[in-house]
């Protein structure tokens, strides 16, 4: 029998909706009833979510300063949250748990008017537009990398760490074996707003490098539709064997058997490379909002589980390096790798799946604050 109805609230990208897929997954295990709500984006990750159902409801975000657009978002926002407060009449949810994006503002503000308990998580070191927006709402927040102390809201902070997928965790069961002979596996990727620059900066650096380091090369990639295919051609004469695509069903286990990564720092993937224990070295995004990509790079970096390196320094000479070393440091490597993984926060989903149980049968999560959370749920 069901505990009830816990709903989920996310933006479609992988970013969103991979910790919200890895707090479902605990909470179906642990006998609730899970819903989803997001936007069309999500089409090509739902698969694998395991939601009871998946809703769409209307959003948008206020970005423009154009007056109209302005009034057409606030519109659509105003429909969003009457058509959230019908979904919610009708299912009736215990708990409603937000994610970021601007998809989540409705239903949100839906739950919070009507009294249902409501919280937040937050995936990077600093809050995004959407949940500042309900922070103040809700009864508790819960963060990826942010503090519990200090600050506007930390009464009601904690930090669980991100959630991560059954399938980083399997993933995390690969051990690294460092070796500076044979194969070595480079995995790239950028997100959907970051892998451009990926697309151009790796491929020439890996023609920079020797003959013999080329040959040992098997890469994976991520690359926009635009780049792959001029990707692929540049791959293809330097006679390295790589899957280059816009997006791999199965990165986590590309990660786990990855001797190097290269990648932006969105939460999402500090979070899984630090889960899984692998070196890196993380690019973060230069236009990202209020550069939340680098304050995440540097919360790994700074225990010497990734290096962080500003795009506009990477020449083609300096990142050629940088995979060369690699290549040839296999104890440097196996270091890195060890101290990531002691960054990790694989119990965040079984921590972060306490506290909703918490919030909905109107615990305090108090217990929660500064807690090594480990074993059984409190």
């Amino acid at each position: 029998m069901s505990k009830g109805i816990v709903l989920l609230a996310a933006g479609g990208t992988g970013g969103h909706l991979f910790p919200a897929e890895a707090l479902a997954h605990e909470l179906k295990a642990g006998g609730w009833s899970v819903h989803l709500v997001t936007d069309s984006r999500a089409e090509r990750f739902a698969g694998k979510f395991p939601a009871d159902e998946i809703h769409v409801v209307p959003s948008a975000t206020i970005g423009s300063k154009n007056p109209v657009s302005v009034v057409k978002s606030l519109f659509t926002l105003w429909k969003g949250i009457r058509v959230a407060r019908r979904l919610m009449a009708r299912l009736r949810p215990k708990v409603v748990v937000g994610f970021g994006g601007y998809p989540t503002v409705p239903p949100l503000l839906a739950a919070t008017g009507m009294g249902i308990p409501s919280m937040i998580h937050e995936q990077n070191a600093v809050m995004g537009r959407a949940n500042k927006a309900l922070a103040n709402r809700v009864k508790a927040i819960a963060g990826g990398f942010l503090p519990e102390t200090g600050g506007q809201y930390a009464a009601k902070t904690v930090t669980t760490g991100n959630p991560v997928r059954p399938a980083v965790l399997e993933a995390a069961d690969i051990p690294y074996q460092a070796s500076a002979e044979g194969e070595f596996r480079l995995v790239v990727f950028g997100g959907s707003q970051g892998a451009q620059f990926f697309s151009k900066a790796i491929p020439s650096a890996i023609a920079a490098l020797e003959p013999a380091d080329r040959a040992r090369l098997r890469i994976t990639q991520q690359a926009r539709p635009e780049d792959r295919d001029e990707v692929v051609r540049t791959y293809g004469e330097l006679g390295i064997p790589a899957d280059v695509s816009p997006f791999f069903t199965d990165m986590a286990s590309r990660i786990g058997n990855a001797h190097l990564v290269i990648s932006r720092s969105g939460a999402s993937t500090v979070s899984e490379v630090s889960v899984i224990g692998r070196p890196a070295i993380l690019v973060p995004y230069p236009y990202a909002l209020d550069h939340d990509q680098a304050a995440n790079a540097a919360a790994l970096a700074s225990g010497g589980g990734a290096k962080v390196i500003a795009q506009g320094e990477l020449s083609t000479e300096r990142l050629a390096g940088i995979v060369s070393k690699a290549m040839h440091d296999p104890a440097g490597m196996a270091a890195m790798a060890a101290n990531a993984r002691k960054a990790g926060k694989p119990d965040a989903a079984r921590l972060l799946a306490s506290m909703v149980e918490a919030i909905a049968g109107g615990r305090p999560i108090a217990q929660f604050k500064g807690a090594q959370f480990k074993g059984e749920r409190p």
